[in-house]
């Protein structure tokens, strides 16, 4: 690739800067649109979240309760039904608006950050190892807003059955599971598994706005190769890209974030799957991840990865295009 065409594709920005808007604005539509477009995305990947949190939690102590993905979606909708995949469903809706418009909105932060220093200025779109800059830095500030909330939706998603043999456990409500926490770890508790989600969010959201951004440019690239006339490559600048490029995009960003750092998202719910009181010993983010190691090796770290990945595909393409869709036909 030519440097003439990597500065085409610089030049060629999914979320181009809107000139003589305010902040306030801006981030108003950061919050607004970004909560419309997690809670779709929410809706699309649950069940698959729901069967993966309980692929990731089996005790390493005990026989695999689940043989895969399949045989878990089997299981859980004999025992429970279709709708038994989306229990707890009401505390991730409101995690799903906050983090993604939590990371819409720190990401344009990240971007003013950058501008700021002097790396780039103003006038010209950011390089795209800004852009991955920007995701990181957006999702490690995320991540303290999204760890109290994942931690209530793992602890309905896999309700303790106290080491009953063979009894269904009750399926607890939001309050109960705010109130148990509390009372056994206080506010400290709420934050247990912390070090996993900063890991998850701060490297996974470098590589689910990164890799959004380098597919938008790449395909920006690719239909100017292909325009006919000056006319045609005039309008690719202001236009939005085809439907189906705007979801492989998106697609590929999902799939990128749970892939690159799925192991820490595995010891975040072991972590936060745990029951809460009794005598039961509190693990640091590393003494899970070792027992996971000395259990279950690498497999076992990536236990629930195939449908995360797979579940990521669509729900992160209707982000985007619901996303970028507000932001282009409903600016405020």
């Amino acid at each position: 690739m030519t440097t003439t065409d990597m500065q085409t594709m610089a030049a060629k920005p999914s979320r181009a800067p809107v000139h003589g808007r305010s902040a306030a604005k801006e981030s108003i539509e950061d919050i607004a649109y970004g909560s419309v477009a997690g809670i779709v995305g929410k809706y699309i990947e649950y069940p698959f979240d729901t069967v993966k949190v309980r692929l990731q939690s089996q005790p390493d102590h005990l026989p695999l309760r689940y043989t895969g993905p399949l045989d878990c979606f089997r299981q859980s909708i004999k025992a429970d039904g279709v709708l038994g995949l989306y229990r707890g469903i009401t505390a991730p809706l409101f995690g799903a608006a906050a983090e993604t418009s939590s990371l819409f909105f720190f990401e344009r932060i990240g971007r003013e950050v950058v501008y700021r220093s002097g790396y780039c200025s103003r006038d010209r779109v950011l390089p795209l190892p800004a852009l991955w800059f920007t995701g990181a830095f957006s999702g490690a500030f995320t991540s303290f807003v999204l760890t109290p909330i994942e931690l209530v939706k793992c602890k309905i998603q896999v309700p303790d059955s106290n080491g009953t043999k063979g009894a269904t456990p009750k399926t607890p409500s939001i309050m109960s599971v705010v109130r148990n926490v509390y009372k056994h770890e206080g506010v400290k508790g709420f934050w247990h598994g912390q070090m996993g989600t900063f890991l998850r969010e701060s490297g996974g959201c470098a590589a689910w706005f990164g890799s959004k951004e380098t597919t938008t440019k790449m395909f920006y690239l690719l239909n100017e190769r292909s325009a006919t006339s000056q006319t045609e490559k005039d309008a690719l600048a202001t236009e939005a890209l085809p439907l189906w490029q705007q979801a492989v995009a998106g697609a590929s960003a999902g799939m990128s974030y749970n892939f690159l750092f799925f192991p820490a998202d595995t010891i975040k719910s072991r972590m936060q799957t745990s029951p809460v009181g009794g005598s039961a010993q509190t693990r640091s983010f590393s003494q899970e991840g070792k027992a996971l190691w000395n259990q279950h090796g690498l497999r076992g770290l990536y236990r629930g990865c195939g449908i995360t990945v797979l579940r990521s595909a669509p729900s992160s393409a209707f982000i985007f295009i619901v996303f970028d869709g507000l932001k282009r036909h409903f600016p405020l």
